[in-house]
């Protein structure tokens, strides 16, 4: 929650500040000074409600609940970005050994499936491994499934 008004910066001055940030939270501005203008740039500036001194209760509690299901539905958006983060850094052979890895195959299978040493691909994998801070298989699994990232279906 956030006061049009608040010493030193206003409310709106925070909200740009967030999103500049990429900090994305669901805000509700409750002000006793506001107008017309600024309640249209607040919730253009995606502000899930603007409440007017005297408000209701009940209003209140309306945009938190708002806020709290608009955040719970952005969450696995979110969740999945945070993890797409490293594959953006995981050059295309990594890509590839990760999505073979992903399809259970072995070591010395992707090797002969991508025409390099097994040697090559333990570096691969474990570069993915690092990249994508997974601690195993499983959790690598986890997060491809997050990202979409569809492995190829054995032959």
């Amino acid at each position: 929650m956030l006061d049009v008004r608040f010493p030193g910066r206003s409310g709106l001055d925070m909200q740009r500040d967030l999103a500049n940030c990429n900090t994305h939270l669901p805000i509700i501005f409750i002000t006793g000074y506001g107008d017309v203008p600024m309640s249209v740039r607040a919730m253009k500036a995606g502000a899930v409600e603007f409440l007017t001194k005297p408000f209701r209760d009940q209003d209140l509690l309306d945009a938190v609940g708002t806020a709290l299901e608009a955040d719970r539905t952005r969450a696995p958006a979110r969740c999945a970005c945070r993890a797409a983060r490293p594959l953006r850094y995981a050059d295309r052979r990594e890509r590839q050994v990760m999505s073979l890895v992903v399809a259970g195959r072995l070591n010395k299978q992707i090797a002969g499936e991508l025409g390099v040493s097994e040697m090559t691909v333990k570096m691969h994998r474990r570069q993915v491994m690092r990249k994508m801070q997974a601690t195993g298989v499983a959790q690598l699994v986890r997060l491809a499934d997050q990202l979409g990232v569809l492995a190829p279906q054995k032959s």
